[in-house]
């Protein structure tokens, strides 16, 4: 509810009044070009940094109530670039909750869409990987982190530009995992990206523009306003 930020030592603030919601059970996603602030918003909800003004809710209830770890136990979080371990297939997915059962780790695979490769592999769960799981394609990877975010059970999935760097056919499996996870359980999806193609279907596509949302709609909305979306969709198509 009307966030204002500014970095230290900055003139001006980065984010400007943004009010926007997050809703459960539905995909969100943060565009805009770079420099519009979508590292910067996503940054501040699990306190990485903190508001100048305004105020950020979960469940309705200031995030300044909830203790550090709390918070943060209720948001997960895959990166761009993810790193994966020396190790086995299974323990990747353990980092995300280190007392997950074997069916919680199964049912991670499935939902991330990671299932199918995995139970090609050598020896299943059980394969090594080696540094940074060289034999795994980006999708590959992209997916087995995806459940090591999932197996947690977070109500908040926070993914930073996680089809920046797959081909095509990647990019839709990822996205049709993101869809399962959607209908399958209640989870908060967001996503920030500068791809639009991989957001088409979200539920909301929020734009930034200047550290200010520009527009919130759906894909088809944005394209009739004729604003920053539009002109970026006609430039990436």
């Amino acid at each position: 509810n009307n966030i204002s930020y500014r970095h230290p030592g900055r003139n001006s603030d980065t984010l400007k009044n943004i009010s926007v919601e997050f809703k459960m059970n539905e995909i969100t996603a943060v565009v805009g070009h770079s420099g519009s602030g979508k590292s910067t918003l996503i940054d501040l909800l699990p306190r990485l940094r903190e508001p100048t003004k305004g105020s950020i809710l979960v469940d309705g209830i200031d995030i300044r109530k909830y203790t550090l770890n709390s918070l943060r136990a209720k948001i997960s979080y895959s990166p761009q670039f993810p790193y994966i371990f020396d190790g086995s297939v299974k323990n990747h997915i353990l980092y995300g909750n280190h007392n997950a059962s074997d069916n919680d780790i199964y049912k991670a695979a499935y939902l991330s869409g990671a299932e199918d490769f995995i139970n090609k592999l050598p020896h299943g769960f059980d394969t090594n990987l080696g540094e940074g799981a060289v034999k795994l394609s980006g999708g590959q990877r992209q997916r087995l982190d995806l459940a090591r975010a999932l197996v947690g059970k977070k109500s908040i999935l926070i993914l930073d530009e996680p089809t920046s760097n797959l081909d095509s056919e990647s990019e839709e499996l990822f996205k049709q995992a993101l869809y399962k996870i959607r209908k399958e359980t209640n989870t908060t999806i967001i996503i920030v990206t500068h791809r639009l193609a991989s957001v088409i279907d979200a539920d909301q596509i929020i734009v930034l523009n200047q550290g200010k949302v520009e527009a919130a709609a759906v894909h088809s909305e944005l394209l009739k306003q004729n604003g920053w979306y539009a002109k970026a969709w006609k430039m990436q198509v």
